[in-house]
Order: C-alpha cells, then sequence, then structure tokens
C-alpha cells in the first residue's frame, strides 16, 4: 500500500456515525472517502457488545441508510413480544459488515484501514505492524468519534476491587467460569444494568439473589410508543398527547408526571423520583419483570469492594463469599464540549436534536453533500450534548422543534427524509384515512408553538433555579 495517498475525506471511526456519513455522501456526491478505524472490524462498540444486547429501537429504524435491515416481523415471545424485532449483536455487527463489504467498497470510492490509529494531521499509523500512512485530505476530516460513548462489556471497573473478589464486566456474565455464584451484586444505574438484571431473571436467577445498587433513578422510553408499521398510529397519538403536554405544563416535573400517567415515561420504582434520563428505551413487560428484584441499595456510587464489603458514597454494604459482582458502571453516553459540526476541513459528529442517532448522522451526511456553505449547513445542523437528565429531553426536543421546519423547507434534506428508512414517520402516508392519525395530527399542529414557547420557559427557569414560571394559557392548546 502506498505510504502516501489522498482521499476527500478522511473518517475516523468505522461505527454507526461513520458509516452513516459515508453512505450519504457516497450517494449524493462523487467524493472519495477514507475510513481509518482502531477496531479489527465495522461496526464500533458493537465490536465489544454483551451477549445479551439488543437495540433499544426497532431493527427496521437503525444502521445504514443504504442496506437494508430489519424487517415487519414483530415478535411472539419474550419481553418484547408484540413489537417489532429487535437485533442482537450478531445481526447489528453482520450489518455492518455488509455494509462495508456489499456497498461502500464496491463503490471503488472507499477505501477502509481496520487496526489502525489516526495519528493526527492525516497522520495514520497501524496497529498490527510498524506501517505508517500519510492522508492528503482534500475536503475534511471526519470526527467519527468524538461522542463515542462507553460499553462496560469489557475493561476494568471504575473503582478498587481486592484480591480473591469476583468482579467481572458485564460481558463476562455469559461465560462464566468456575462454580455458580451463590449472589450477584449488579452496579450500575443505566440500560447495561438494566439488561444484566433481565437477562438473569429469564435465566432463572431468582430475584430473591440479586442485588442492584443504584446509584441514580432513571426514566425509560416505552417501546411501545416507539413502533414503526402497522404500530405507527400509537406513535403518532402518543407524540401528539406529549406535544399537548408539553403545551400545557407549568413545572418540568409537572411534565414529566403527566408524560408517566400516559405511559410514554417509565421508572421502575414509583416511590423514587429520577434524576437520570438517557434516553433509553424499555418495554413495560421488561420494567415489570425489573421490580421483582427487591434487594436495591441506594447509597451513591461505589467505591471499593473489598473481601468482606462494599464500601459507598453514602454507607458501607456487607459482603461475603460466593458473592460474583457484575460491574456495569462505565461513563456510557460521551458528553464531550458541544462544537460546530462543520467546520473548515472537519465535520464534527454529534447529536442534533431528539431522534434516532441513524437518522441524524445520516443527515449530516446529506447537509454536507447537498448544502452550500457551512454557515447554511451550521444552521440546519444545530449540535447538542447527549442527555444526562430531565433538562437535557427538554432542550434537544426543542431543538427538534425549533429545526423542523427549515430542514422540510429545504428540497434536498426534505426528499431524502421523505424516502430513509430511518424516519421514524417513514409510513405515515399509509395512514393518511385513518382517524386516530387524522385526530392526533391535527392536535400536534395546534400545539406546537404553544409547546415551543413553553419549553422555553421551562428549560430557561430550570436553569435559572427558578420555582415556578408562569402558566401557559390553557386557550393556546
Amino acid at each position: 500500500m502506498d505510504t502516501a495517498f489522498d482521499t476527500d475525506y478522511l473518517v475516523v471511526g468505522a461505527g454507526l456515525a461513520g458509516m452513516a456519513f459515508t453512505d450519504r455522501i457516497l450517494e449524493h456526491s462523487d467524493a472519495t472517502v477514507t475510513i481509518v478505524d482502531r477496531r479489527d472490524a465495522p461496526g464500533g462498540h458493537w465490536r465489544d457488545a454483551y451477549p445479551f444486547v439488543r437495540l433499544h429501537q426497532p431493527s427496521a429504524s437503525y444502521g445504514i441508510d443504504g442496506v437494508p435491515f430489519g424487517s415487519e416481523r414483530r415478535d411472539t415471545a419474550g419481553h418484547n413480544a408484540g413489537l417489532y424485532e429487535l437485533a442482537g449483536p450478531d445481526e447489528i455487527r453482520a450489518h455492518f459488515e455488509q455494509a462495508m463489504q456489499q456497498r461502500l467498497l464496491p463503490s471503488g470510492r472507499v477505501r477502509y484501514l481496520p487496526n489502525c490509529e489516526h495519528l493526527g494531521d492525516g497522520r495514520l499509523a497501524s496497529r498490527l505492524h510498524r506501517g505508517q500512512w500519510q492522508v492528503r485530505i482534500g475536503r475534511r476530516l471526519v470526527d467519527a468519534a468524538y461522542v463515542a460513548g462507553e460499553i462496560p462489556a469489557v475493561g476494568p471497573p471504575p473503582f478498587a476491587v481486592a484480591d480473591g473478589v469476583r468482579c467481572v464486566p458485564a460481558g463476562a456474565l455469559a461465560r462464566l467460569d468456575g462454580p455458580a455464584p451463590e449472589r450477584y451484586v449488579i452496579i450500575g444505574a443505566g440500560k447495561t444494568a438494566l439488561d444484566t438484571c433481565a437477562w438473569l431473571l429469564e435465566s432463572g436467577v431468582p430475584p430473591e439473589v440479586i442485588t442492584w445498587i443504584r446509584s441514580r433513578e432513571a426514566w425509560w422510553l416505552n417501546r411501545r410508543f416507539q413502533q414503526p408499521f402497522e404500530l405507527l398510529p400509537d406513535q403518532v397519538v402518543a407524540n401528539a398527547e406529549m406535544l399537548a403536554a408539553m403545551a400545557r405544563s407549568g413545572s418540568v416535573r409537572e411534565l414529566f408526571s403527566a408524560l408517566e400517567r400516559s405511559g410514554m415515561l417509565l421508572r421502575i420504582d414509583e416511590s423514587v423520583a429520577p434524576t437520570m434520563f438517557h434516553g433509553a428505551i424499555v418495554s413495560e413487560a421488561e420494567v415489570a419483570l425489573l421490580r421483582t428484584i427487591e434487594d436495591v441499595v441506594r447509597l451513591g456510587r461505589v467505591r471499593a469492594i473489598e473481601r468482606d464489603r462494599v464500601v459507598l458514597d453514602g454507607g458501607e454494604l456487607p459482603s461475603g463469599p460466593g458473592t460474583l459482582y457484575v460491574h456495569c458502571a462505565a461513563a456510557g453516553l460521551a458528553r464531550p464540549p458541544v462544537r460546530l459540526i462543520f467546520e473548515p476541513g472537519r465535520i464534527t459528529m454529534q447529536p442534533m436534536f431528539w431522534d434516532t442517532a441513524s437518522f441524524q448522522f445520516a443527515m449530516i451526511g446529506v447537509a454536507e453533500a447537498t448544502i452550500d456553505g457551512d454557515e447554511a449547513r451550521n444552521a440546519l445542523c444545530r449540535p447538542l450534548r447527549y442527555w444526562d437528565v430531565e433538562l437535557d429531553f427538554l432542550t434537544s426536543f426543542l431543538a427538534l422543534m425549533r429545526s423542523s421546519g427549515s430542514r422540510a423547507a429545504h428540497p434536498e434534506l426534505a426528499a431524502w427524509a421523505r424516502g430513509t428508512r430511518l424516519h421514524p414517520y417513514r409510513d405515515l402516508a399509509r395512514w393518511a384515512d385513518d382517524p386516530r392519525v387524522a385526530a392526533a395530527r391535527a392536535l400536534s399542529r395546534a400545539s406546537v408553538r404553544a409547546a415551543t414557547e413553553n419549553l422555553e420557559r421551562l428549560v430557561e427557569a430550570e436553569r435559572s433555579g427558578a420555582s415556578a414560571v408562569p402558566r401557559p394559557n390553557p386557550a393556546a392548546v
């Protein structure tokens, strides 16, 4: 291979962000792309995923736009029964492999360098040998790893563990050696911990032998209202009701209570106020299953696991032999400082509004290829940080409402959005004559302006620490 070569785009990262961007660049331009990734195969963090993980949302809404994924098949068993299929890690990795081998590389305009590091300034180095390359970038460096998260499937725990204590990451749980544990202690409050507890319970582990250490209580999105195809009307109706609630609520707490009453938001323990919102999607059956675990410890984060005790921020937990600790504690979604997505010589992949990651990252590729000038691109693609607390959900949903009209007015973006399988409302035309859908769309149109204005007040009040804001005018909804 040449030690120096030219490319229009150097994409750092062969996960969802980098490959979704590249797929749309190929479709909408004649550019050449070089993809470099430190892993041995495409797929990003899915290469490291624990074996029992599943997608949050239906498979048909995920992945690379130009490559089919999922089907109109609903699951008939398990906690996703009645809802559209959720791909597992093997299917997801196969999807990325298919996208690379059957779409990107056959274009003749993509060069893929796995097992390589980007050292900066277009310099690449192999992780397998001493080879290095200098890439002359014609248009931009695309940082597709800027918001790459951490999945606690591999690697050491973020706390001290004494010698002789059995502590494994979630990814090792399905391949345990030695005697079966007498007790499990699950450490973490996010989706990995939820998946781990659910998998243990579904595998026959009695809930009485599971302790769950949760430093925070979380809100979860109800998967029932995130469904395409034949179940899309339920999503349309729920979103309309959410907009109406956003328009009339007098506080963030009031809004979230309304969304919980409607079933859109779930929490495992209804007696504990959530302080975390990562946007993860779960089913009602999962929540019911997880509520069978009664030994829940809320003493903050784990600081150390010693041979006879667990040391936490707010106290200690006795321990003993026969206990297996499963650490599901990791940063999860990355939240680095926000920077412009489009800059001279650089694109930094980041979320832009409340929607699926696949749809957003592909849109950045379409915007790069079809919109003239970074000022115009950045006006339509405004970045934000991944969500962590309730306020983040509101700001990201507000960003969606503010920008959707502008994107709909751009011919190329609008045409792509109407045709892509990644758009959550892609099949809405099928339901044009459905009275429920018609009524919901009318409610959405009547609510969106008041919802936008009220969310702006709620967000400003939350940021300033105000205890209340002027209540919205009910007649505005």
